[in-house]
C-alpha cells in the first residue's frame, strides 16, 4: 500500500484545515485508517483512527475539533482540523493497517498568526 497525504499549510489560530490522504495499492485489504503527528522536538503521536466500519477514536487533545472520515471505496482518508491551536503545529502522518502499518511521507501544518 502506497500513501500521498496532502492539503497541509499555513493557517492562523482558530482557523480550520483539510487533510486528505490517498491510499493505491491492495486498498480493500485496510483495515484501521489513522493520522499521526510529529511536532519539533517531540515524539510522533497518534491523533485519531477509524475502522473499516467507521468507528473513530481521538486523542483527548483533539477531541470536539478534529473529524476523521475515510472513503472505502476511493481509499482515502481525511482530516478535517477546526478551531487549531498553536500546539496543532507539526507533521501529520497519515497511516493505515493491513497486515503490516503503512505510512504517507507526511503534510505540515503550521498554526501561527
Amino acid at each position: 500500500v502506497q500513501l500521498q497525504a496532502s492539503g497541509g499549510g499555513l493557517v492562523q489560530p482558530g482557523g480550520s484545515l483539510r487533510l486528505s490522504c490517498a491510499a493505491s495499492g491492495s486498498i480493500f485489504s485496510i483495515n484501521v485508517m489513522a493520522w499521526y503527528r510529529q511536532a519539533p522536538g517531540k515524539m510522533r503521536e497518534w491523533v485519531a483512527s477509524v475502522s473499516r466500519s467507521g468507528s473513530t477514536a481521538y486523542a483527548d487533545s483533539v477531541k470536539g475539533r478534529f473529524t476523521i472520515s475515510r472513503d472505502n471505496v476511493e481509499g482515502a482518508v481525511y482530516l478535517q482540523m477546526g478551531s487549531l491551536k498553536p500546539e496543532d503545529t507539526a507533521i501529520y502522518f497519515c497511516s493505515v493497517t493491513t497486515h503490516t502499518q503503512y505510512w504517507g511521507q507526511g503534510t505540515l501544518v503550521t498554526v501561527s498568526s
